[in-house]
């Protein structure tokens, strides 16, 4: 006997919906363009495709990481029809590995390619284009990584420890014996790490591995559970035959387990030597650091009489050299460990003409006490967020120069709308080749006062 209908079923508008395509599907796909991120489009059955290591005019076998309705998600398993353009992958595990997404287009490329990406925002979110573009600045394509975390995971049913970095489009652990983008330092730490935290016993409580090259080698292990005296031993003598420091990070805050290690990295065109410890945020790349800091000085171009304000000034990474040169710097930064932090570096680099506050710099600037006298002139340096509320109170500081560093083209060109509208001009912008080998654009900017 058949069921008694109990209701009606209505069909969603524009007829059935189309079937899910299912993860690890290959599909043949033409690459009509570039996506701002460097990953291929496609077409196909109504569907959009990015698709990770293609390049416009190919032909490609592409694998799908994932589909939500009308967009898929894929990589490149086989080019069938190559571009011109593309050049053998420098990694062996490229494709694999989702840290450098881009290394499939040569370096000059690449640099077009992100230069293309910030001045496609500015135009199309903020209607300017700078009256002047500045050559982006850049150093060494490999060998520039000073930092890196590694990733570690028991796998309970396989009985084996993944060392490695996450995979392309997914959480997979991708063991890696090399990577090319690593300083020299830490290339030989890298290659032996796996091994050694193999031998540990208690693999299934290891967290990730931190690695960090500066004013010395330091290797970081977050752990879930006390370590044994022999696990401490092995890590000890790994760290001593790589003449590195050994970090750890169990409950609290990392720490070294020689407390008389001090951790950090120098500035040397300013003569600067700024303390660090696992967990702050620092610049990966050291070159592009110092290459950049020197450009935002000259941009600024500030001025022996002046008051200047450095915001999300984190290690003091702008405001110590900026202090060498005006009567008074005032910084401020939301983290008050980093605000702790930058001020014991000014005091260690004999600056005393620094101030630095801790205040919530995603929320409007207040009657703060720091603000009260003004700035001649102010840098910026948020995080991916940008820094609505903060731009839209700068004008009332009376700044009639800004330079704005920038990890994330999209918030710059949102955040240039406001200071526009507040009578600032765009004078100068450029990219900052801070990752080279993936899509990820960094950028300055010079705003003047009308």
């Amino acid at each position: 006997m058949a069921k008694p209908v109990r209701g009606l079923r209505f069909q969603p508008s524009g007829g059935s919906r189309a079937a899910q395509i299912p993860v690890g599907k290959k599909q043949r796909l033409t690459i009509e363009r570039l996506a701002n991120d460097g990953r291929g489009i496609a077409f196909l059955e109504g569907r959009t495709w990015f698709v990770v290591g293609a390049l416009a005019g190919e032909e490609v076998e592409a694998r799908v990481l994932g589909a939500h309705g009308k967009v898929v998600e894929a990589r490149t398993e086989r080019v069938f029809s190559a571009s011109d353009l593309r050049r053998p992958a420098p990694c062996a595990h490229a494709g694999r590995c989702g840290g450098c997404s881009v290394q499939h287009l040569p370096h000059n490329e690449q640099l077009a390619l992100k230069q293309r990406m910030l001045a496609e925002q500015l135009s199309r979110v903020a209607g300017v284009e700078p009256e002047e573009w500045a050559a982006p600045l850049s150093g060494p394509e490999f060998g520039y990584r000073r930092r890196a975390r590694v990733a570690v995971r028991w796998d309970a049913k396989a009985k084996k420890l993944e060392v490695g970095f996450r995979a392309a489009g997914s959480q997979d652990i991708v063991a890696i014996d090399e990577c090319p983008v690593l300083v020299q330092p830490l290339q030989p730490i890298m290659s032996r790490l796996p091994a050694m935290l193999q031998r540990l016993s208690k693999p299934q409580a290891l967290g990730h591995v931190e690695l960090f090259s500066g004013s010395a080698i330091a290797v970081l292990l977050r752990h879930m559970a006390p370590l044994s005296a022999a696990d401490l031993e092995i890590l000890q003598a790994f760290c001593a035959f790589h003449e590195a420091q050994l970090w750890l990070h169990g409950e609290g805050e990392p720490q070294p387990v020689d407390p008389d290690q001090a951790l950090g990295y120098r500035l040397d065109p300013w003569d600067l030597q700024l303390a660090y410890r696992p967990g702050d945020f620092v610049q990966v790349n050291a070159g592009v650091n110092e290459a950049m800091v020197a450009q935002a000085l000259e941009w600024l171009a500030p001025q022996a009489d002046e008051r200047v304000l450095d915001l999300f000034c984190g290690l003091g990474n702008f405001a110590l050299p900026l202090a060498q040169k005006v009567r008074e710097v005032v910084a401020v930064e939301g983290v008050a460990t980093m605000v702790a932090r930058a001020a014991e570096n000014a005091a260690s680099n004999n600056l005393h003409n620094t101030r630095f506050f801790q205040a919530d710099l995603s929320q409007p600037l207040s009657d703060a006490e720091w603000a009260r006298e003004g700035f001649s002139a102010v840098l910026l340096d948020p995080p991916r967020d940008g820094a609505f509320e903060v731009v839209r109170k700068l004008a009332s500081l009376g700044a009639k120069r800004l330079v704005y560093v920038s990890c994330n083209p999209a918030t710059l060109a949102r955040d240039t709308v406001e200071l526009v509208r507040q009578g600032y001009r765009l004078k100068r912008a450029g990219i900052l080749d801070m990752f080279p080998q993936t899509a990820h654009v960094e950028a300055m900017a010079l705003f003047e006062a009308s």
